[in-house]
């Protein structure tokens, strides 16, 4: 089993506004770096080269939705929390609005699985309604909770 997350954003602007610029200039690079991590597997892109800010949730261009698959949780963790990536997450309140709802969830996939975003967006409505579980979790559970179910 491996890890797939899913990550949604709501940009304050458009994409192609100056007060989201430093984000869209970095997606690229922050994207490539997770791409080079030992551990990472797959993940969902768009064909602009601007990571995949081409994906519509809800017909709304605002959101940025991350979805990608990982070898295990330490791998994930690494990249999240021990990389540039962290400086990045740090001054997401310059570019993102704050969400009334969770919008990160993570659950286990087979090896070779590449989910859609119909199917990371259910997780998502799923850890919402139901809490932490086995079937969708986030940081707290994994961290209980490292490997995958047997």
């Amino acid at each position: 089993m491996q890890l797939a997350e899913l990550n949604v954003g709501r940009l304050i602007a458009p994409t192609d506004d100056p007060r989201v610029a430093d984000f869209m200039n970095n997606l690229d690079r922050i994207n490539g770096l997770g791409k080079r991590m030992p551990g990472f597997v797959w993940m969902m892109e768009g064909t602009s080269g601007a990571g995949n800010t081409e994906a519509k949730i809800n017909g709304d261009d605002q959101f940025v939705p991350n979805l990608s698959v990982w070898r295990d949780a330490t791998s994930l963790e690494t990249f999240v929390f021990k990389t540039l990536h962290t400086k990045f997450m740090e001054r997401r309140a310059e570019w993102f609005e704050v969400l009334g709802s969770m919008h990160f969830v993570m659950w286990w996939v087979p090896d070779g699985h590449q989910p859609s975003l119909e199917e990371a967006l259910a997780k998502l409505a799923h850890l919402q309604e139901h809490g932490a579980s086995a079937e969708a979790f986030g940081w707290d559970y994994l961290r209980e909770n490292m490997h995958p179910p047997a």
